[in-house]
């Protein structure tokens, strides 16, 4: 299959949106860009971001990011609160958004000790549950199809994700369906949006299956 519409993958923190991103876009021959380290590399550190600009200037370059990755045939992984910013959701409206759903049984061991996620200091289990349910409704809103990660490896979501990708993600959007089945996506302002700052890298696999393709977790 030939990606003729972004894929834009979102979701919590640690479902391992980038770990699925890259393995995605090397089966669909579609070029990846995960927009956390875009940043990085432009800019620096995420955390010095927020202690510069604040959350308001991050999530400003977050969407400058987003606009430029979102071509046909690409596949994006979004950071996990990318999704509370007003201008991004509005740019996921043409793209296929695929909300990688997970709890935090399955990420838990992902989580603890993991200094490079500063949302989760102190108290992981708790803050991370806390931050999923004041996002999923947000995730839910913007997505065009939902694949439940509990118990699948990184191939399996993979797979999963391909057999529950819309018919026109791999149409021209200039070229759209006689009848579009997905139900127009919602991108105004959030009455609730949470305050946040950047989760901490999310690219960690399922465990059994990174071996498998040679991909290994961002560093810290």
């Amino acid at each position: 299959m030939q990606l003729d519409r972004p894929v834009v993958l979102v979701g919590p923190m640690a479902v391992g949106k980038s770990t699925v991103g890259r393995v995605l876009a090397l089966r669909t021959g579609a070029r990846f860009v995960d927009t956390d380290r875009v940043i990085v590399s432009r800019h620096g550190t995420i955390a010095r971001i927020f202690e510069r600009d604040g959350e308001q200037g991050f999530r400003s370059l977050e969407a400058e990011v987003v606009a430029e990755s979102l071509v046909p045939g690409a596949v994006v992984s979004l950071g996990g609160g990318a999704v509370l910013h007003d201008r991004t959701r509005e740019l996921l409206a043409d793209a296929v958004v695929v909300f990688l759903d997970t709890d935090l049984a399955t990420v838990l061991p992902r989580i603890e000790g993991d200094a490079a996620r500063p949302l989760l200091a102190g108290r992981p289990a708790e803050r991370w549950q806390e931050l999923y349910l004041a996002r999923r409704p947000v995730y839910q809103d913007v997505a065009d199809v939902v694949v439940d990660c509990r118990g699948l490896s990184v191939r399996a979501t993979t797979d999963a994700v391909l057999k529950s990708l819309p018919l026109d993600a791999d149409r021209s959007p200039s070229h759209p369906p006689a009848a579009a089945t997905k139900p127009t996506k919602r991108t105004g302002t959030l009455p609730h949006a949470e305050n946040d700052q950047h989760d901490g890298p999310d690219d960690t696999p399922a465990p059994d299956q990174n071996h498998e393709i040679g991909l290994h977790p961002h560093g810290p």
